[in-house]
């Protein structure tokens, strides 16, 4: 049992189970009867995604500094009761079931995903390797 941390849109592996999405927005022209079939997710859960603001800080990051200064921003985020719940209720769910959480984002060392798998981890999350 285990959560992976998966690219939205991609092929699912056969032991994946639940496929959540941690974006502020739903896939662009696709309806919603085939978010699930396309691989985009199952469920929608927006409350770990980015705020705007945020978001914008991460695409716009071109220097460490500039990366480090969303990481903590994004982290500050995530450490509200509502959203820290959240995280320490996926990560115990981790340890007996097989889900995965994801973000539309091509290259996850310079995504959200990113800070998320070190957080669900740090909560004692049983998270599969990148």
């Amino acid at each position: 049992m285990a959560v992976r941390i998966v690219r939205l849109g991609s092929a699912r592996t056969e032991t994946e189970g639940i496929r959540i999405g941690t974006v502020r927005r739903p896939p662009r022209g696709v309806a919603k009867a085939e978010f699930a079939s396309q691989n985009w997710y199952d469920v929608w859960f927006p409350n770990l995604a980015p705020s705007p603001e945020t978001i914008k800080l991460g695409q716009a990051a071109r220097t460490p500094a500039q990366w480090a200064a969303f990481t903590k921003k994004y982290r500050a985020e995530m450490a509200t009761p509502e959203n820290s719940h959240a995280i320490a209720l996926l990560a115990t769910l981790s340890q007996q079931s097989n889900f995965s959480v994801g973000c539309y984002c091509e290259n996850e060392a310079h995504c959200h995903r990113s800070v998320l798998r070190e957080l669900l981890a740090a909560n004692g999350a049983k998270v599969e390797p990148a």
